[in-house]
Order: structure tokens, then C-alpha cells, then sequence
């Protein structure tokens, strides 16, 4: 069964700046969250927590020269 989720596009344009061949927003969001299906997870960060995530995970991979 498939859900559509609506995102702004600054978020979009987020996720798909992270996208690797082949692989579509789905299979990229679930990498990026490494957890739960990304409709459970949507909606239910607030702005800070969500900036205070990716700014950590940016300096995580800036570290660890991950991509």
C-alpha cells in the first residue's frame, strides 16, 4: 500500500541533495532516518529539534567523510 506525504519543498530539495544512483526518496529518506517508516516520523519534529538534527548529522558526516 502507498501514502503520499506532503513536504515543502525546501525539505525535498533537502532529501533529494542526499539521493544516491538509483535511489528513490523513499529508499533515501529511510537511509537518512535509519529507523521507522518516514510516514511515521513526519510532522512530529518541531523546526529547532529538526535544524539541531540535521546541523549534528551534517558534522557527523563532515567527520566521519561520509557523504
Amino acid at each position: 500500500m502507498s501514502e503520499t506525504i506532503d513536504v515543502s519543498a525546501e525539505f525535498y530539495a533537502f532529501v533529494a541533495a542526499y539521493n544516491r544512483d538509483r535511489e528513490t526518496v523513499e529508499d533515501t529518506l529511510w537511509r537518512l532516518v535509519g529507523g521507522p517508516s518516514p510516514e511515521t516520523v513526519a510532522g512530529i519534529l518541531s523546526s529547532e529539534t529538526a535544524v539541531a538534527m540535521r546541523e549534528r548529522l551534517t558534522e557527523e558526516r563532515r567527520r566521519t567523510g561520509e557523504e
